[in-house]
């Protein structure tokens, strides 16, 4: 559809659903930011904000922000000093995040500990959510400093993991190596009455080469040889979980989402009884971003950098895929654009605006990006709805 044609529809309304401009925006100012720019080239445009996420960090401010309580808890951090957690609930629904307990952003500046950090205060979160009445939990996961398999997790929630002299195996990947028994007898009841979602914007199996230490290890400060000695651990825990409850732990282990987050996917997996879903997926749904959609002209979505990693699950390919099907145009907003125009177009993207198109200085660009991203408003503005 030519702008023209757009420009002839008559009365307008944007609907903004863009993730965060990681390390400068979240996603509610990149909607706040992009509404004033809009209407400083179109007052009496309708804009509709709806900051969306994929399930990691950033997702339960999504949730709050499209009208979800925000409750907030003291739980374990990764190296288990005690951090203010949230969660968000509405209508006995909660989104919790794991990075709100056991992120990289919850490590002190400049420490990284790939492994001993654990998931242990991410257990605690679920279980706040739990005896806040919640019959639904998706569970956000994503931007994690661990890599413990959700071994930390479990045993928040009343599992056991014991080494040979019987006593429980320390926080962290590294230790799963010493792990000679499992028991997931003991793990809240209330889990089996209530549908938990593993929401995750990355399909990894457990191990191999694909997998959770493989991958993303290297991320959270782990060297070669860490790599090995966490993927190593994380074999021998899925080993002993199979010989705890059976064949469906090497099921699991396998399974699309179970790499996620340093391997917390299999043990929402395997100890919740989680389904998997892809995170926007849900989101979107949970946000109520359908109803919002049928409601608008044009959308609007984006994230910090467009690249490859934006069309496998990512938030803005979600979006566009989920609008396209509508039949609504879409263009989309970035720091950084590393998608050539095919590929843009194929996932549905009619037209990007870089903030490094104004600023081509990237450092300036991450510290100025808010009055920039007002100034690329403006100019959506100015091609789209005057």
């Amino acid at each position: 559809m030519a702008d023209a044609e757009v420009n002839r529809t008559g009365s307008q309304r944007v609907l903004i659903a863009a993730d965060k401009f990681k390390g400068s925006l979240t996603a509610v100012q990149v909607a706040e930011r992009l509404t004033a720019g809009l209407r400083r080239a179109a007052p009496l445009t309708e804009v509709e904000a709806l900051p969306v996420a994929d399930g990691g960090d950033g997702t339960v401010d999504a949730a709050v922000a499209a009208g979800f309580e925000r409750r907030e808890v003291r739980v374990a951090g990764p190296l288990g000093d005690e951090v203010a957690a949230a969660f968000a609930l509405r209508d006995g629904t909660a989104v919790v995040e794991m990075a709100e307990a056991s992120g990289l952003q919850r490590l002190p500046a400049g420490v990284l500990a790939p492994l001993t950090a654990s998931t242990y205060g991410s257990g605690e979160l679920l279980r706040a959510a739990l005896d806040a009445g919640a019959r639904t939990i998706v569970f956000g996961v994503g931007g994690s400093a661990t890599t413990d398999g959700g071994a930390g997790m479990l045993a928040a929630l009343g599992a056991r993991f014991l080494d040979e002299d019987g006593e429980p195996v320390p926080p962290g990947g590294g230790s799963l190596d010493r792990l000679a028994t499992a028991d997931l007898s003991g793990l809240d009841e209330r889990l089996s009455s209530v549908d938990v979602v593993l929401a995750s914007d990355v399909d990894n199996p457990l191990t191999g080469p694909k997998g959770a230490a493989a991958v993303y290890g290297p991320q959270k400060g782990a060297s070669p040889e860490d790599v090995a000695v966490l993927d190593a651990g994380l074999a021998h825990f899925a080993a002993i979980l199979e010989k705890a409850i059976g064949p469906r732990a090497a099921e699991h282990a396998a399974a699309p989402g179970a790499g996620a987050a340093g391997g917390i996917g299999y043990g929402a997996l395997v100890g919740l009884g989680a389904g998997f879903r892809p995170g926007i997926e849900v989101m979107l749904d949970v946000l109520g971003f359908g109803p919002a959609l049928e409601r608008a002209t044009l959308v609007i979505t984006g994230e910090g950098s467009l690249d490859e990693q934006t069309l496998h699950g990512k938030a803005p390919a979600g979006v566009a895929a989920a609008a396209r099907a509508a039949g609504k145009e879409v263009i989309a907003v970035c720091g950084r654009l590393a998608l050539a125009p095919d590929a843009l177009g194929r996932a549905g993207i009619r037209r990007v605006y870089p903030l490094t198109d104004v600023e081509p200085d990237v450092a300036r660009c991450i510290a100025e990006a808010g009055p920039i991203l007002e100034d690329v408003g403006e100019r959506i503005g100015q091609d789209f709805l005057t």
